[in-house]
């Protein structure tokens, strides 16, 4: 079986999910001819104490916001879990230790994507937490031990936004700021030379990176992408854009060249 892509998705807004713009195009059209044998999620929206993985039959779908559309709070994305994959996932990040968690679901983190990405949720998905108490670099080195997974058919998306500082969204914005600009150019640079532990030492790249990623949250999933790189993988990056003064949308790509 050859290995399966791993991505990383700016997620942008919630509304996406009900949107049909450039940037949810795009993530329809690089999964084209994808069919994993299940989806490995990892959103910046489950940030617990610990790391955890659901290993229910039937994750829920979780409205894990306010102040959007009723029409948003009825979404369901009805996918299988896994609970056999939950349990190997536990297993290949061992010694760290790992919950098989049975309550959380799928946040809008994971289903606002997935609903364009697999519309008929006919994939199982598990979804792994984000734990606060270890460093972007240890989060690295974790996810290096996840890469096994593509090799079995298990595709790996992470789902956050490499700049995302609420505070300064600006909806009147038609150019980024510099320092939103000059956050998001670091990291492209540093993806495409494959310089993933600089990416994991984000906070040293100047006044810029303190702006663009006042929390980690959103961050994190890219490192466990990039920890599952595999030698014959090649980056592309994808709806390079920034919204709203604050919100890139960049995202990221690494499969093996067809």
């Amino acid at each position: 079986m050859s290995s399966e892509a791993a991505f990383f998705i700016g997620h942008g807004s919630p509304m996406n999910a009900l949107e049909h713009n450039a940037q949810v195009q795009q993530w329809q059209s690089v999964v084209q001819g994808h069919t994993p044998r299940a989806i490995l999620m990892i959103s910046a929206h489950w940030y617990t104490q610990g790391t955890a993985v659901t290993a229910m039959n039937f994750p829920r779908t979780i409205h894990d916001f306010y102040g959007f559309p009723q029409e948003l709070h009825q979404v369901i994305y009805p996918a299988q879990g896994d609970p056999a994959l939950a349990t190997e996932i536990k297993e290949l990040l061992s010694p760290h230790p790992v919950k098989l968690d049975m309550n959380w679901g799928l946040d809008h983190g994971a289903w606002s994507i997935l609903m364009h990405m697999f519309p008929n949720a006919d994939i199982p998905v598990v979804q792994l937490s984000l734990d606060q108490n270890l460093t972007p670099a240890q989060h690295l080195q974790l996810a290096k031990q996840l890469a096994p997974l593509r090799q079995q058919g298990v595709m790996i998306i992470g789902s956050g936004n490499l700049v995302h500082n609420l505070r300064m969204l600006d909806w009147q914005s038609t150019k980024p700021p510099l320092w939103a600009e000059k956050f998001n150019q670091h990291i492209k640079n540093l993806l495409l030379s494959k310089n993933f532990d600089a990416i994991a030492q984000y906070q040293h790249l100047g006044e810029s990176a303190l702006v663009a990623v006042p929390h980690p949250d959103h961050f994190l999933p890219l490192l466990y992408v990039l920890g599952t790189m595999q030698e014959a993988d090649e980056i592309s990056l994808f709806n390079d854009e920034i919204l709203f003064g604050a919100l890139s949308m960049l995202s990221v790509q690494l499969a093996a060249k067809v």
